[in-house]
């Protein structure tokens, strides 16, 4: 059997040393034009190819980034926010644009991941991306910064937060939407949603409610806000839970879509019409939110932009360059839902 070509017999070949092969190879600038053609000829003559994963070591980095990705598993493990599928997309291609390769892991918070990939060398960085109860897994966080390891999360922007976080400005989303209800005429406004620290995402944005509605003058009333995890069912049951203590609401802000679908199911059911009845909106703009009847009032976050950011930055630190958080615009998208 044949054995694999190597970078000597491609020097015996070209009638170059070893060295200026390996350089050629790499595209050093160091070798001339016509000595690079004369080792490509003989590469190809003899069918070689690089060894990537060698070339990577001595190079003292894998050219792969990981993506951990964290959600609570559903019954039958199918279920993905859509909101990250874009996410998913968007960061693959801008790792493609850079040159490199994306792991994409499942995680679950309460596993030792932080240790695993630390220690594992399989990715020069990580990204991480999913919801989840910030406060369980800071401590997490701050061991990947005691180990050095290199590392962005899409998550808000918070003071004194370990590592670098790309975020979308959820406060000014928040508030964006409250206004567009309170211009509609809404003034008992519902929301729905984890307005806690423990989920800072939505809890930005329930702040950006609570100020829209004392700029405007409107009592913020405790009892219209009803905790809701991200999907449909959570909508579907906080939704629920606030009819059935008639505490009487004019309008629903959503802290995500598919909070907003599974609440839209629910005022179906029990005779309320969206939005002569109730006003609704949503935040993400998920590509469903369009494709709902009445289509979906919502929150537009740039997965393509955060994308590229999340990269961008994990590949500043990966080159040791200081890299701040960064906090991304958001656009109020007008749909039936909420025009009453």
């Amino acid at each position: 059997m044949k054995a694999k070509a190597t970078s000597i017999d491609i020097a015996h070949l070209a009638g170059v040393s070893q060295a200026t092969v390996s350089r050629a190879l790499r595209g050093s600038p160091l070798v001339n034009e016509e000595t690079r053609r004369r080792i490509q000829a003989a590469a190809e003559q003899l069918n070689y190819k690089v060894d990537k994963n060698a070339s990577n070591l001595r190079r003292m980095h894998s050219g792969t980034l990981a993506l951990l990705f964290f959600e609570d598993p559903t019954a039958d493990e199918s279920h993905i926010n859509p909101f990250f599928l874009s996410m998913l997309g968007s960061i693959t291609r801008a790792c493609a644009l850079q040159g490199y390769d994306l792991l994409i892991s499942f995680q679950q918070f309460s596993h030792d991941w932080h240790a695993d990939f630390a220690d594992s060398k399989k990715a020069d960085g990580l990204i991480l991306l999913g919801y989840g109860d910030y406060l369980a897994y800071r401590d997490k966080l701050e061991k990947l910064v005691a180990q050095g390891t290199r590392f962005v999360r899409w998550g808000a922007v918070l003071p004194d937060q370990p590592g670098v976080s790309i975020g979308c400005d959820n406060f000014r989303g928040g508030q964006a939407v409250a206004e567009h209800l309170l211009e509609r005429g809404c003034r008992r406004i519902a929301f729905l949603g984890d307005a806690s620290s423990h989920y800072p995402e939505f809890f930005g944005r329930y702040r950006g409610y609570v100020d829209a509605l004392q700029r405007a003058g409107v009592e913020v009333d405790p009892d219209l806000q009803e905790n809701a995890e991200s999907t449909e069912r959570f909508g579907y049951e906080a939704m629920r839970s606030l009819i059935l203590r008639e505490v009487g609401f004019d309008a629903v802000f959503a802290a995500s879509d598919l909070i907003a679908i599974g609440a839209m199911r629910a005022l179906s059911d029990h005779g309320l019409r969206i939005p002569q009845d109730v006003a609704l909106a949503g935040f993400d703009d998920i590509p469903m939110a369009s494709f709902v009847n009445p289509p979906l009032t919502t929150v537009l976050q740039d997965t393509k932009q955060a994308g590229e950011v999340l990269v961008d930055s994990l590949l500043g630190l990966i080159r040791g360059e200081p890299m701040d958080s960064e906090v991304l615009p958001v656009k109020l998208v007008v749909r039936r839902s909420s025009l009453r």
